[in-house]
């Protein structure tokens, strides 16, 4: 990143002005990846978690295929999905907070008895699987997040930061220099100066 900068006083105060904001963001901006990492790290194992225990149940749900055949799909739906979100790390992402199913009336006579073990195994089978759709849904974000507060640590650490030093240093050098400049043409003038009134007193001398 090429930073635009002047020779002089001004456009070296600006410079340093932007130098102290992003020394002091820093720190914050780096803390901030670390709870992401943390927390992506976290919600990676929370996904594996749920995956495993999905096929945990898909298996318990396959034991009883047999039995599947007597059993009406309709008599359970998911009627609604509450949810809502929070804040993690500066990111909003969505919490799961309730699976609510709609159950079609049957009869606990005529229907076979392990119905009521099916429709607790559906509802538990479709309650994970929602769950880790959220959860995926929840890393994406956190993982976006990361990679955007990663690249700001880089930028800042690896290119802005001495960015700004170099261009600090090189207005400072030239305002020096300058200065030096000035003051070795200051004595030149000076000692011309005393060189003249000094002939100028001898020539007055002489007449």
């Amino acid at each position: 990143m090429a930073i635009k900068f002047q020779y002089n006083k001004t456009s070296l105060q600006q410079l340093e002005k932007q130098l102290r904001m992003r020394e002091r963001s820093l720190p914050t901006i780096k803390s901030k990846e670390s709870a992401l990492r943390l927390e992506v790290k976290q919600t990676k194992d929370e996904v594996n978690r749920l995956e495993l225990q999905l096929e945990q149940e898909i298996q318990s749900y396959r034991n009883m295929v047999a039995l599947w055949n007597e059993f009406t799909p309709d008599l359970i739906q998911v009627r609604d999905v509450s949810l809502s979100t929070r804040k993690i790390a500066g990111v909003i992402v969505p919490v799961l907070d309730q699976v609510q199913f709609s159950i079609q009336k049957y009869s606990l006579f005529s229907s076979p008895a392990w119905f009521t073990d099916g429709i607790e195994l559906l509802k538990k089978l479709a309650h994970t699987g929602i769950e880790a759709e959220f959860s995926l849904m929840k890393l994406e974000l956190l993982e976006h997040a990361r990679k955007k507060t990663t690249q700001k640590v880089n930028l800042f650490e690896k290119v802005q930061i001495p960015g700004y030093k170099d261009a600090i240093r090189k207005v400072k050098r030239f305002m020096e220099d300058e200065e030096s400049l000035s003051k070795s043409s200051q004595k030149i003038m000076r000692a011309n100066q005393q060189k003249r009134l000094v002939k100028s007193i001898e020539e007055e001398a002489l007449l």
